[in-house]
């Protein structure tokens, strides 16, 4: 039997859970209590393996929500990202983006915070230029809000993947949960109500819509 953290590469590399390749190990460690939605932690996003964010993304049906300030990275990290999204999008799949506003006092402060050569506002533009490609597509919106701008919440169906951000820190040094919903009023269902009241709030990227959809 590997040692968990071998378990849990494993598992990131192929995409599947640890209970289809490990039952017994998993059954061994099966959670009860109210941290049971917990499914992984990273110290630092970029050890979330990169082919769990493509599972999420590919398997979900319903709804995939990124609430990161710049979502910057996801076009980096996830080849043909646009295309995923469209795909999605054509199939039913709700896809909603949450940016905050590059021009914002906001990500003045952020940027002074990190002091980074590649700033912040110059990744929100990035990924505004990218979702420009594909906003034509039914179900892609996008909004402007400030409110998580040291909080991302990235959702897919019933899975998250959630970063709180550290002060003098950039997003991929951010600790990192996977949730999986298992039950009301849980950890999965508060970030999920955070992201829908700063949703309510934000403001549609595209002039003149309401819904932010193209």
């Amino acid at each position: 039997m590997p040692h968990a953290r071998h378990r849990w590469a494993a598992c990131g590399a192929l995409g599947e859970d640890e209970s289809v390749l490990w039952p017994t190990a998993a059954k061994k460690a099966l959670k009860v209590g109210p941290d049971r939605e917990v499914v992984s932690v990273y110290p630092y996003r970029s050890a979330c393996p990169a082919s769990l964010w493509r599972t999420l993304i590919t398997r979900a049906e319903q709804e995939l929500t990124f609430a990161g300030y710049t979502n910057y990275f996801l076009w980096l990290e996830q080849a043909r990202f646009g295309s995923a999204l469209r795909r999605k999008a054509v199939q039913g799949c709700r896809v909603r983006f949450l940016v905050g506003d590059p021009d914002s006092a906001m990500t003045r402060l952020r940027e002074a915070d990190e002091q980074v050569p590649l700033t912040l506002s110059t990744r929100i533009r990035v990924t505004l230029a990218e979702l420009e490609k594909i906003k034509g597509q039914g179900g892609v919106e996008a909004r402007f809000s400030s409110g998580h701008a040291y909080l991302s919440v990235f959702r897919f169906d019933q899975e998250m993947i959630v970063t709180p951000l550290l002060t003098h820190r950039v997003g991929h040094d951010a600790p990192t949960l996977h949730l999986r919903r298992h039950q009301n009023d849980g950890l999965f269902d508060r970030f999920a109500a955070h992201v829908e009241e700063l949703w309510s709030q934000a403001t549609p990227v595209w002039g003149g819509d309401d819904h932010g959809q193209a």
